[in-house]
C-alpha cells in the first residue's frame, strides 16, 4: 500500500478509507493531495483531531457532529467553560501535539444496540444515533479518543499538519432554533502547507472586502434588528447602483423577446398546495390567514406567471413565451445562516420563466447560457456550471425527471460546453443547471439557475394549442441570471471591493471646488452630467480642500474632479481618475466623451 493512498472512491462516487477497502478494493485511489475527495477526507480526519484536542483541554466536553463544509469543516459540542477565538491558537497546539504521538486512526462497528449503552450517558450521542437509520454502527478511535462516525478518515494523524481554525460561532443543536446552543469551530486543512498559505491571504483579503464593512463605509444598505432580522433597507447610494444593475438586465431581456411581467405577493395557501410548494416548501413559507383562508406570502414566483400564462389561450405559434419579473420573494431562513446581503430573508429575483414545447428545450437553454455568460462577462466573473439531479423530497415521476435531466445534459454537451454533476441536487420540481461564479479572490458563489420543469405545467393543467389542433402540455423553464439582487450586489461589492465600474457605481463623479467661488461651475457641471444620466455630486461644505478630497476618495467613486481658477476659465476640468490611479486634465467636452463611452461598457 503507498505511503501516500488515503482512501479509495467507487463507481457511485461514494468515497472508501483505506481499512474499509480490504486487501483486494477495485476501486480508485485517493492519494493524498489537493483533490476534491481527498481533501474530503483530510477535512473531516482534521475535524476529529480538533474534537480530541477539545477533549483534552476541555475534559467535560461532549461531541454532536463534525461535518466537512464548503469552507472546511466544523465540530459542534456543548462545554461549560466558555470558548473565543483566543482560544483557537491554544487548541491548535494541542492538535500539534497530538500529531507528534503519531497515533493511527483505527475503525470498528458494534451494533446500534451496543452504542445506545456505550453512550447512555451522552445525550449528543443519543441525538446522533436516533439519526441513524442503520443497525450498525461505525466508530473511529484515535488515541483514546473515539467518536460515531461514518467516515472516512486518513490512515493516521501524520497526514494532518496542514491545518487552521479559523472562527467560533454558536449553532442549535441540530439546527433547530428551540433547541439548545452548541460551541461550533471552524476549520480549514490543506495537503500542504503551501495551499494553506494561499488560502489565509485569500481569507485576510476577503475580510476586507466584506460587503457589510464595505456597505457600511460607502452607505449601500443597513439592517435593523429592532425591525426584523435578514431584512435589508437600501440606503440611496446602494439604491442607486441596484437600480443601474436592474435597468441594464431590463434592456438585456427585451432585446431577447422577454415579456414584462408581475404577480402578488402573496396567494391562497391551495395554490401552493397545488404547486407541491406547502408540502416540499412549506417550513420555509411565511402563511397567514385572511378572511378565515390560510394564505402564504410567496417564496417563489413561478406561481403568479403560470396564472398570467393561462389567463389567454395560447398556440404553438406563440411558444416560446418568456415572462420576466423583478419579484420579491420571503423565505423563512434560520437567523443562524443569515449573513448580510448574501443570505436575507426578503430579496428579489430576477426571475424568468420560458413556457415552449419539449422540442425546444436544448435551444432556450442555450440562448439562457449565452444569456448568462454575456452578464457574467460583463463583470468580469469566470463561471462553471453544474447539472443537479433529482432530490429525495420531490414531486412528479422518475420518467418525467429523467427526461427533464437528460434534456439539460443534451443541450450542454451538443455545444461542448463543460459541466459537472450534483447528484439529488435539484429543485423539488425539476432538474436545474447551477451557475457557480468565481471572484476576484478565487472563491466561487452559487448565482443563477435554469431549472426544467414538466411538472407544475401538469399540475396546474397548462395547455396551449398545438399544430394539429390537439391540446398539449408545455414545459416551464425556470431561470435566474443574478440568482438575486441582494445576494449578487453582495459579491459584486466585494468582488471589485467597492471599486464599482463606472455603468454601474452609485455616484460616479464628485466635483470638488478648491473655493466658494468655484462652486457656480461645479454645480453647472453636475447638472449637465445627469441630464445625461451619470450621478454627480458636489462636495463644497465649509472643510479644507484635502479633507474633502479625501472624503470623496473614500466613497470609491471613478472620478473625483477638482475645479478651480484654471479650470472655470478654460472650461475644464482636472481629473483624479480612482480606477486608472492617473490624474489628467480635459475639457468639458472631452470628459463627456470619456464618461458616455464608459456608460455604454454597461450593455449586454
Amino acid at each position: 500500500m503507498s505511503e501516500n493512498l488515503i482512501g479509495y472512491i467507487d463507481e457511485q462516487g461514494n468515497i472508501i478509507d483505506t481499512q474499509s477497502a480490504g486487501e483486494n478494493c477495485t476501486a480508485t485511489p485517493i492519494v493524498f493531495d489537493n483533490s476534491e475527495k481527498a481533501l474530503e477526507i483530510i477535512r473531516h480526519s482534521t475535524a476529529h483531531l480538533m474534537a480530541q484536542a477539545i477533549k483534552e483541554l476541555y475534559p467535560d466536553a461532549q461531541f454532536f457532529v463534525g461535518p466537512v463544509v464548503d469552507e472546511g469543516f466544523y465540530y459542534d459540542f456543548r462545554v461549560n467553560e466558555k470558548i473565543g477565538e483566543e482560544d483557537l491558537k491554544t487548541i491548535e497546539k494541542k492538535m500539534k501535539e497530538l500529531i507528534k504521538k503519531k497515533y493511527r486512526i483505527e475503525k470498528y462497528e458494534i451494533s446500534k444496540e451496543e452504542a445506545l449503552k456505550k453512550f447512555a450517558n451522552d445525550d449528543l450521542k443519543q441525538a446522533v444515533l436516533s439519526r441513524i437509520p442503520d443497525e450498525t454502527v461505525s466508530i473511529y478511535k484515535q488515541g483514546d479518543f473515539e467518536d460515531l462516525c461514518r467516515g472516512p478518515h486518513v490512515p493516521a494523524l501524520r497526514f494532518l499538519h496542514n491545518f487552521k481554525l479559523t472562527r467560533v460561532a454558536g449553532a442549535y443543536l441540530g439546527g433547530d432554533e428551540n433547541a439548545e446552543m452548541l460551541t461550533r469551530i471552524y476549520g480549514i486543512a490543506f495537503a500542504d502547507k503551501e495551499s494553506l498559505k494561499n488560502y489565509l491571504t485569500m481569507m485576510e483579503e476577503a475580510k476586507k472586502r466584506d460587503h457589510r464593512k464595505i456597505g457600511t463605509e460607502m452607505g449601500l444598505f443597513m439592517f435593523n434588528e429592532e425591525s426584523g432580522a435578514g431584512l435589508p433597507f437600501w440606503m440611496p447610494q446602494g439604491a442607486k447602483l441596484r437600480y443601474k444593475l436592474e435597468q441594464i438586465l431590463h434592456k438585456a431581456h427585451l432585446v431577447r423577446d422577454y415579456e414584462p411581467v408581475r404577480g402578488p405577493e402573496i396567494l391562497k395557501a391551495d395554490m401552493w398546495r397545488t404547486s407541491g410548494h406547502y408540502a416540499c416548501y412549506g417550513e420555509n413559507m411565511y402563511l397567514t390567514e385572511i378572511d378565515g383562508q390560510e394564505y402564504g406570502i410567496k417564496p417563489m414566483n413561478c406561481i403568479g406567471h403560470i396564472q398570467i400564462f393561462k389567463q389567454t389561450q395560447k398556440s404553438y405559434r406563440d411558444l416560446p413565451l418568456k415572462y420576466y419579473e423583478y419579484g420579491v420573494v420571503h423565505r423563512h431562513e434560520k437567523s443562524g445562516v443569515l449573513h448580510g446581503l448574501l443570505r436575507v430573508r426578503e430579496f428579489t429575483q430576477d426571475d424568468a420563466h420560458i413556457f415552449c414545447a419539449p422540442e425546444q428545450i436544448a435551444s432556450e437553454v442555450l440562448e439562457v447560457v449565452e444569456f448568462v455568460d454575456s452578464v457574467m462577462k460583463l463583470f468580469n466573473f469566470e463561471y462553471t456550471m453544474e447539472i443537479s439531479t433529482k432530490p429525495e423530497k420531490a414531486i412528479g415521476d422518475d420518467e418525467v425527471w429523467e427526461t427533464a435531466t437528460q434534456g439539460l445534459k443534451d443541450a450542454l454537451k451538443g455545444n461542448d460546453l463543460p459541466y459537472t454533476i450534483d447528484e439529488g441536487g435539484g429543485a423539488f420540481y425539476g432538474p436545474k443547471i447551477d451557475i457557480k461564479i468565481t471572484d476576484a479572490i478565487g472563491r466561487k458563489w452559487q448565482c443563477g439557475t435554469i431549472q426544467v420543469d414538466f411538472n407544475l405545467p401538469e399540475r396546474f393543467e397548462v395547455e396551449y394549442v398545438a399544430e394539429d389542433n390537439s391540446r398539449k402540455r408545455p414545459v416551464m423553464i425556470h431561470r435566474a441570471i443574478l440568482g438575486s439582487f441582494e445576494r449578487f450586489i453582495g459579491i459584486l461589492t466585494e468582488h471589485y471591493a467597492g471599486e464599482f465600474p463606472f455603468f454601474i457605481a452609485p455616484t460616479q463623479v464628485i466635483f470638488v471646488p478648491i473655493s466658494e467661488a468655484h462652486a457656480g461651475y461645479a454645480y453647472g457641471l453636475k447638472k449637465k452630467l445627469r441630464l445625461e444620466g451619470i450621478d454627480a455630486e458636489v462636495y463644497d461644505k465649509n472643510d479644507s480642500l484635502n479633507k474633502r478630497i479625501r472624503t470623496a476618495e473614500k466613497q470609491r467613486v471613478p472620478y473625483v474632479v477638482i475645479v478651480g481658477d484654471e479650470e472655470v476659465e478654460n472650461h475644464s476640468v482636472a481629473i483624479r481618475n480612482r480606477r486608472t490611479r492617473e490624474q489628467y486634465n480635459l475639457t468639458q467636452d472631452e470628459f463627456m466623451v470619456e464618461l458616455t463611452k464608459q456608460l455604454q461598457e454597461g450593455k449586454i
